[in-house]
């Protein structure tokens, strides 16, 4: 199988298995314990909250550590929300459903949302921005996880800073493939299995001094913002992936850069009427192409690689099964019909160059049959 999924989620690096099986094993105690054990474990929670901290430029204190990006994007949204501090919401039609489902939750208990719409690239009007309220929460995601658009958050938060609104950025997809900075927001949510740690683990930026109400009740863990025992193994392997993730980032995007430019070029050459869809250069993130293929529908193509050894998506993989368009793709002013037919690959750490031009010589010949099996019977008479 050749994975070219990588932006619904990573292979486990063998480097942050490694580091959690003492926790798994000999190492067990509960990081909340005064005992030996727990003093281990509580060490091991802390070193790794110093290496989440670094790849964002925050510092320690102000990582919450959460089961994933969608539990750190409700406890940001929520968490500022309550409706004396919060009483308009800002974000675009873009965002992933972890963000839109409780940013409509809010909504329902009658907070005011605007949506910022977004050109055919997936990115809002920086200006679109300027002179809100105090009482504003604006939301938007660093990097697309569908097309692969990297906003302007800099310039974003810049026109919200200056009139006091608060900055929330899901970051999932851009934290180890770009890099990001906490400094211009106030709070950023990550997710462990998106740059090769393991699942059920997160983390959410908080600027020091922001108050946070808590979803979860219970012990006071992580300074009080978030109760319930600590997931010391997965925070250790998610702490590992951030390190070497720091170490690697100029290189590991490079090396995406390359072979997803291989990939458009490969595609664009032997496939007639195949379009891209979203920005593409610096804009993009580096290791995501979403291409849209004349007269295949995307998730028969998606079937079809699969059958062949190659594992991509049609859209985000919290929304497979779904059935409906792409919401990222209507936004983008496609029709209902042409949203259903993009294809997203996402190169990682596990492939190669081979791959990509096997990928391309798959893809192609499943074109083809796709096609041919659409095109009606000539006639004998």
């Amino acid at each position: 199988m050749i994975y070219c999924d990588h932006n619904a989620t990573t292979p486990l690096r063998p480097e942050a298995l490694e580091a959690m099986l003492p926790f798994l094993r000999e190492q067990y105690g509960n990081a909340s314990s005064v005992h030996a054990l727990g003093s281990q474990a509580r060490c091991a929670v802390e070193e790794a909250r110093a290496h989440v901290a670094a790849l964002v430029g925050a510092a320690p204190a102000e990582i919450v550590f959460t089961s994933g990006g969608t539990e750190s994007n409700n406890l940001a949204i929520h968490g500022v929300g309550a409706p004396t501090s919060c009483r308009l919401i800002v974000t675009t039609p873009i965002e992933h459903a972890s963000v839109r489902t409780p940013i409509a939750a809010l909504q329902a208990e009658g907070r005011e949302l605007r949506l910022l719409p977004v050109d055919a690239t997936g990115r809002p009007r920086v200006d679109s921005c300027a002179g809100l309220p105090r009482h504003a929460l604006v939301s938007v995601g660093w990097a697309n996880n569908e097309i692969g658009t990297i906003q302007p958050i800099e310039d974003i938060a810049g026109q919200c800073r200056a009139s006091g609104a608060l900055v929330h950025v899901d970051a999932v997809q851009a934290v180890g493939k770009i890099p990001v900075h906490v400094r211009h927001v106030d709070l950023l949510a990550m997710s462990s299995h998106k740059i090769g740690g393991p699942k059920g683990v997160g983390a959410l930026f908080v600027r020091r001094g922001l108050e946070l109400r808590p979803l979860l009740l219970g012990g006071g863990q992580e300074r009080g913002r978030r109760g319930g025992t600590e997931n010391v193994a997965g925070i250790v392997g998610f702490g590992a992936a951030c390190r070497l993730a720091a170490q690697e980032l100029p290189a590991f995007a490079a090396a995406c850069v390359g072979w997803r430019d291989a990939l458009w070029a490969g595609l664009s050459a032997t496939i007639a009427g195949v379009q891209r869809l979203g920005p593409d250069g610096t804009q993009c993130l580096p290791n995501t192409l979403n291409v849209r293929i004349e007269g295949v529908r995307g998730e028969a193509l998606v079937a079809a690689l699969d059958m062949a050894g190659v594992a991509v998506s049609s859209g985000s993989a919290c929304a497979a099964g779904a059935g409906e368009p792409s919401h990222v793709l209507l936004a983008l002013g496609l029709s209902h019909d042409a949203a259903r037919d993009g294809v997203r690959f996402s190169v990682g750490r596990s492939n190669t160059d081979a791959d990509v031009a096997r990928i391309v010589e798959l893809t192609a010949a499943a074109v083809q049959r796709i096609r041919d099996a659409r095109r009606p019977e000539r006639s004998h008479g």
